[in-house]
């Protein structure tokens, strides 16, 4: 069964960051790949409480012999993306950071799937095989 954190502060973005750093650990994660996981997760973490206005996170080990991994789905019910092609290309912001969020995020990880609608809310699962 998932474990969920609420992201609903800038506090819960680093609780994320933490859990998701212990869970790669138990997954046999070297130091550059859990870097890259957290990194990863600490962006679409930002952007749930940022442009989702807080939502949560559902984090789980898996393993699909002989590999094991982590994934991680976040949820928000805010607005949504209302342009997911324009939101994944790298400098894309509705913000003031560099617009490397989505995309860079997507490089980070294995597997990474968007479903978003415009008023419907944004569901982002990412996952990172050792």
């Amino acid at each position: 069964m998932p474990e969920r954190l609420d992201i609903r502060s800038s506090e819960d973005v680093v609780r994320v960051r933490q859990r998701v750093r212990g869970l790669a650990i138990e997954a046999g994660f070297g130091l550059v790949d859990q870097t890259k996981f957290v990194t990863a997760a600490s962006e679409i973490a930002r952007n749930t409480l940022d442009y989702g206005g807080g939502g949560w996170v559902e984090m789980e080990l898996v393993a699909l012999p002989p590999r094991n991994g982590v994934r991680l789905c976040f949820i928000d019910e805010g607005p949504g993306i209302a342009d997911l092609a324009a939101a994944l290309r790298d400098g894309y912001t509705t913000g003031k950071g560099m617009g490397l969020g989505l995309g860079g995020a997507r490089r980070l990880s294995s597997e990474f799937e968007i479903q978003t609608a415009p008023g419907q809310g944004t569901r982002i699962t990412m996952t990172r095989w050792k």
